[in-house]
């Protein structure tokens, strides 16, 4: 058969049943492979049919700009039908996404701006926003915004699901995806759903996003945001596609056993694939090991290729830097707290209560810096050499309220967050950061506490 073009041969991926890395669980688990895309993920789907929906619209007309924040996939997706249509393409993509991505992207002839990865959605500088500042400033264009098109999971539903269905013979009873923009598990957990109403659908999440305590609890808790390094999905926002009627239920993974899945799925099945599709093989097991029954068929879908992580997850040195192997035992932050013996009560100060209060807090203790709270929720920070340069320039600031010097809050990290990794986040900006361990404790680490851990 031949193409008019690579964007015709985007879907109708294949089914691998999973042999190795399921031995001793019950029932069939099967990988839905979408790095058999011409872009080699799952975003491809949603990239074209987000396109064609807009020029159906007449939102994309000749000679136009495509405009989006993605974190590699989606842009990739993109490209691809820039390249077929004759599109202009601008991506924005937060800095901790891998050199590989980055150099794809302006290999298909997109142009890529790179943005801070520890900012909030709607700061200016985050990749969200400099994304919608583009699309207002550059004529002709459009901003598809994957997070809340909701041709993402129609894409999903139209494809993914009916493909699922049909090469399991309508015996699926379990469906897990990685959930980041909502499309690739909302859209077709939808189709599948209305085949089987049985059907269980597991959302996988990643420590530091907020979609499984969503979930359940029905409460967006900003104190569950906080630095990951896992690359794809998780988020700190509640995309529109994010459908959660359609997810039973979630499970986090952690980044390290994400890679070391990723990495076995390379070695022991042949599936050289990325760090999501690990991050969703590990909670797939996790949940089939307790719950799998031997008629049971589950499908795992495994969003993209390896490539993409050659510098990381399939780099041996960074795998040992950070932790993730055996040959190299790094300490972490749960490492740090429980030295403590139980003896690191944390100390707060209320945001309506007195500079002078503070600072006598500070001096009682001899601690130098001090989270600040209000309703029980972290709202910000207090430093000794920042209150200072503060009270120099206004010496009444004393007697104001702590919320009238406070910095903004420590940023919460998860507590298997390795020694490089703190480090790296405890700079002149960030004198200390908070974890929040499995009893719901919060737990201060400084600088100090760093240094002593390298030094023992």
């Amino acid at each position: 058969m031949i193409y008019n073009s690579i964007i015709e041969t985007i879907g109708n991926t294949p089914m691998v049943r999973l042999n190795k890395v399921t031995k001793g669980i019950p029932g069939t688990i099967l990988a839905k492979v979408e790095y058999f895309n011409p872009g080699n993920s799952t975003k491809d789907r949603m990239a074209i049919k987000m396109v064609e929906d807009a020029e159906k619209a007449g939102l994309l007309k000749p000679g136009g700009t495509i405009i989006e924040g993605t974190s590699g996939n989606t842009g990739m997706g993109l490209a691809l039908a820039a390249v077929a249509k004759g599109y202009r393409c601008i991506f924005t993509m937060a800095d901790k996404q891998s050199q590989e991505k980055i150099n794809i992207l302006k290999a298909v002839g997109a142009e890529v701006v790179v943005c801070p990865t520890n900012v909030a959605p709607d700061d200016p500088r985050s990749y969200y926003s400099v994304a919608r500042k583009l699309n207002k400033e550059i004529p002709n264009s459009i901003y598809p915004n994957q997070y809340d098109n909701p041709s993402n999971a129609a894409a999903h539903y139209e494809t993914t699901g009916p493909e699922i269905w049909k090469q399991t013979e309508g015996k699926i009873t379990h469906y897990v995806a990685t959930v980041g923009t909502g499309g690739s598990m909302c859209g077709t957990a939808k189709y599948l759903k209305e085949q089987n109403p049985n059907l269980v659908t597991v959302g996988i999440d990643t420590y530091g996003s907020v979609f499984k305590k969503y979930k359940e609890t029905g409460i967006f808790d900003e104190n569950e945001i906080y630095p990951y390094l896992t690359e794809g999905f998780g988020e700190d926002i509640l995309p529109k596609n994010v459908n959660f009627d359609v997810i039973d239920q979630f499970i986090k993974v952690t980044d390290k056993d994400g890679a070391i899945a990723a990495r076995r799925l390379s070695r022991e099945e042949g599936l050289f694939v990325g760090w999501s599709s690990g991050s969703a093989l590990h909670g797939a097991l996790e949940y089939a090991r307790e719950n799998m029954k031997k008629d049971d068929v589950m499908v795992i879908l495994l969003p993209d290729h390896g490539t993409r992580y050659l510098a990381k997850v399939y780099n041996d040195q960074w795998m040992k830097d950070h932790g993730f192997t055996e040959a190299r035992s790094f300490r972490s932050a749960r490492d740090i707290i429980m030295a403590r013996n139980g003896k690191d009560s944390l100390i707060t100060v209320n945001k309506s209560s007195k500079v002078s209060e503070a600072i006598v807090v500070m001096n009682k203790q001899g601690i130098d810096q001090i989270p600040v709270t209000e309703n029980g929720q972290f709202v910000g920070s207090v430093n000794a050499s920042s209150l200072l340069e503060k009270i120099i320039q206004d010496p009444q600031l004393q007697s104001k309220q702590v919320g009238d010097a406070m910095d903004k809050p420590m940023l919460f990290v998860a507590p298997d967050s390795t020694l490089d990794v703190l480090s790296s986040l405890l700079n002149r900006d960030n004198k200390a950061v908070l974890v929040r361990d499995a009893q719901e404790n919060v737990h201060i680490i400084t600088q100090h506490d760093v240094l002593q851990a390298v030094a023992g």
